[in-house]
């Protein structure tokens, strides 16, 4: 897969920096009053909560394509393969791979 065709994340690190820096610019110029607040408070916590399951899906896709839990683990942050483990087991409560993970998913959004 070339480096144009590679799948990107929809919104990065820095995007968020770059929005917060300028949203609270608005904010300090009084341009943002708490109900825009309130509003983008909510959009925030949808989006994260759709970021998790992007994650979770994530996860089971890169353990179907032979990663091992070794190479996952510096992702969550540490260098132990307890915490990908135990999101794993959780998830495999719920489904057995990420096609399965997906299509909860697509139930969720239409209900």
């Amino acid at each position: 897969m070339s480096e144009e065709t590679r799948p990107r994340a929809p919104i990065t690190e820095a995007d968020v920096l770059a929005w917060l820096e300028t949203t609270a610019a608005a904010v300090e110029a009084g341009e943002v009053g708490a109900q825009e607040l309130i509003d983008l408070l909510g959009e925030f916590r949808r989006a994260s909560a759709a970021c998790a399951d992007a994650s979770d899906w994530l996860l089971l896709a890169a353990r179907e394509g032979g990663a091992r839990l070794r190479q996952i683990a510096p992702v969550f942050g540490k260098g132990y393969v307890r915490a990908p483990a135990a999101r794993l087991e959780k998830l495999h409560r719920q489904a057995q791979n990420s096609g399965q993970w997906l299509a909860i998913l697509r139930h969720k959004a239409t209900a």
